[in-house]
């Protein structure tokens, strides 16, 4: 099905809700407005919101692994820490995960706390539906999945504010988008196709 707005997509999961605990996957590239769109319909549906980053691997252990330079490739997440906590949501008990700072560009252990009377967790996230690397068992844990499309120009301009944002100079913010950012973008752009739900924001 496709939204053409975030309110068409919330109407549609106000319509769909069930009494027990729903898990619902919202993907896209970087800069697509994914975070955005997932804290939005998290805060309207009074869900609790778990975003994919704060899986990201320690800064030490990515130098270590020499995949600095690549951080938010696939291969520089905890996959299996991942799988963990969203297999504990499926539990129903309470489940902890870690949260992520931007501006230090770590995650937070046990940032974010979900409570068993929670009904929707919004899971938010780059390869939510990426088939490789281990990532392949993710989808299966979502009730249903989106996943969010927007014009190119506008979500690099996006993404590399973003980047300044939280401490790039400008032609560090650029170089990045252009260069590991849109490398995780094309990947990621193949797995549309796996996904429920397409939210296309012109």
């Amino acid at each position: 099905m496709l939204f053409r707005s975030t309110d068409a997509a919330l109407a549609y999961l106000t319509q769909t809700a069930t009494p027990s605990r729903r898990i619902l996957g919202i993907a896209g590239e970087p800069g697509a407005g994914k975070s955005t769109i997932a804290a939005s319909l998290a805060t309207q549906l009074g869900a609790s919101l778990l975003p994919m980053d704060g899986y990201h691997l320690p800064q030490a252990r990515l130098v270590e692994l020499g995949r600095r330079d690549r951080m938010g490739a696939p291969d520089t997440f905890d996959v299996q820490g991942f799988l963990t906590t969203l297999r504990e949501l499926r539990g129903g008990g309470t489940v902890s995960a870690p949260g992520f700072d931007r501006e230090i560009e770590e995650a937070v252990a046990d940032d974010i706390v979900i409570p068993p009377s929670v009904a929707t967790v919004i899971v938010e996230g780059n390869y939510l539906l990426l088939d490789s690397g281990g990532w392949g068992e993710v989808a299966a844990l979502l009730d249903e999945t989106f996943f969010v499309e927007v014009d190119h120009d506008i979500r690099l301009s996006r993404l590399i504010a973003r980047h300044e944002r939280f401490g790039k100079t400008p032609d560090e913010a650029r170089a990045w988008s252009l260069g590991p950012d849109e490398a995780n973008a094309r990947l990621i752009r193949t797995t549309a196709p796996r996904a429920d739900h397409a939210i296309r924001l012109d």
